[in-house]
């Protein structure tokens, strides 16, 4: 089993008994924080902070909700009754105002100033107007029913998003041993250029001068002086502890997507400072490609719990 995981994810789980027929989904999406919602049926509202702290167990970032369905297993309806106290003061108030447009605006006043069109239509968007009947149970035989599901539905989540995490921990790697090959290169070709510009110094010079002889101190300091312009010495040693640290993040059990988001931010900073110092064609073209892969690197953890 991999530590690393993906933030996004779905599970399933069910629970039958002789009373009822249970169903748990579980699905997250990417989100910088843990944003956890629940859904289930109003009477069993009282069950939301306890599965809630059983989800978070297996989550600790993303945006994930539960959706709890819970059915009568004998397959019967669930017995609905109209509020009548409540149909009634819609009424009487509909009416009430209804009398009152027609006092104000000239109409019937015993007929209304609106027609009287109450439908069934109308009558199934008051809010409250229906009750549904539920049996009462106890909380605690009722948790004994739902948990099993939810729990289900945890552990195929977990899996999910493991194999999720899995993909994304080979292809980090990859772009990590690609990066630090690059990172060598750089190294490689940064003593070269101070050679390369001493040796171009020296040649015109010379040319200049023709006959004279040239101040091999002066063309040493000149050299020196640039070396230190260029070099990327603490860029690149910085760049090394920092892959190190990122495969280190990649064998951790704790949710490291934050660690690494900002490990990813101080290697762009080093590579743009190596860009910057580089005078040298060869190098500009490994900074832009060292670039690619970091973004290539921060696409992929952004899906890292």
């Amino acid at each position: 089993m991999t530590a690393l995981k993906s933030m996004t994810g779905y599970g399933r789980g069910t629970s039958k008994t002789e009373q009822y027929e249970i169903t748990a989904e579980l699905r997250a999406v990417n989100c910088r924080y843990l944003e956890l919602s629940v859904r289930l049926p109003r009477c069993y509202v009282y069950l939301e902070e306890k599965l809630k702290e059983l989800i978070q167990t297996g989550i600790s970032r993303g945006k994930a909700e539960l959706s709890l369905t819970i059915l009568a297993a004998d397959g019967k309806a669930p017995d609905i009754r109209i509020h009548h106290g409540v149909v009634k003061a819609y009424l009487a108030a509909m009416t009430e105002e209804n009398q009152r447009l027609a006092a104000e605006l000239g109409g019937m006043a015993s007929e209304g100033y609106l027609p009287q069109d109450l439908t069934l239509s109308t009558l199934l968007q008051l809010p409250n107007a229906f009750q549904v009947q539920q049996v009462t149970e106890d909380a605690a035989v009722m948790w004994e029913f739902i948990c099993p599901a939810v729990q289900e539905a945890l552990a195929q989540f977990t899996q999910m998003r493991e194999i999720e995490g899995l993909r994304l921990k080979q292809d980090i790697v990859f772009r990590l041993d690609a990066l630090e090959q690059m990172v060598c290169q750089v190294e490689e070709l940064a003593p070269r250029i101070v050679t390369q510009y001493y040796n171009k110094l020296y040649k015109k010079i010379t040319e200049l001068l023709e006959s004279t002889a040239v101040d091999e101190s002066r063309l040493v300091t000149e050299a020196a002086v640039l070396a230190e312009k260029i070099a990327v010495d603490e860029e690149t040693v910085r760049l090394h502890s920092h892959i190190a640290q990122f495969r280190t993040l990649l064998e951790s059990a704790e949710p490291v997507g934050r660690k690494m988001d900002f490990l990813v931010q101080e290697m762009n900073r080093e590579v743009n400072t190596t860009g910057s110092k580089a005078q040298s064609l060869e190098i500009t073209r490994l900074v832009v490609d060292m670039k690619s892969e970091i973004e290539k690197i921060r696409e992929q953890i952004q899906n890292i719990e």
